[in-house]
């Protein structure tokens, strides 16, 4: 007993349309810890609004760029922490799209900064690491179902 074409396709135009409205659509939290501490680890939103990154007016740098990722930056300066949460316009996510790595670097003068990278869900840049993403688990079933239907 093997499943319908039509149910495949439908299956997998559902899953198209869902992962072209999460990579272009996100929303990311907004703030700075030296404008307001709850912004620093760990984090408290409960006073910051979540920003919709499709609508961030792009850089002036790179006018053709779109925010479609969130980003968390904490940097030590002269032993000083700051945090910085924010829509992301370039970068990949995590470190080979391996979202529980941030990108460390370090540097004289008692510099020391992390960036994290994501894009699996609205508001993934709380902390530096994320979960696996439910459509990563969707796109397996559906993977799994055209290997059975198609052999």
């Amino acid at each position: 007993m093997g499943i319908s074409l039509k149910y495949v396709c439908l299956a997998t135009s559902v899953l198209f349309f869902l992962l072209i409205q999460q990579g272009f659509s996100i929303k990311c939290w907004d703030c700075r810890s030296d404008a307001d501490p709850k912004c620093s680890d760990p984090f408290d939103n409960t006073t910051f609004a979540i920003t919709d990154c499709s609508k961030v007016n792009p850089l002036e740098t790179y006018p053709l760029a779109r925010a479609t990722m969130c980003r968390k930056i904490r940097q030590k300066i002269h032993g000083v922490w700051k945090y910085i949460r924010g829509c992301a316009f370039l970068g990949e996510p995590g470190i080979q799209g391996d979202e529980r790595f941030c990108l460390m670097r370090t540097g004289t003068y008692n510099i020391f900064m992390e960036y994290c990278t994501c894009n699996t869900k609205d508001g993934c840049n709380t902390s530096s690491h994320t979960k696996v993403s439910n459509m990563l688990f969707i796109g397996s079933v559906l993977s799994f179902i055209l290997f059975k239907v198609l052999r």
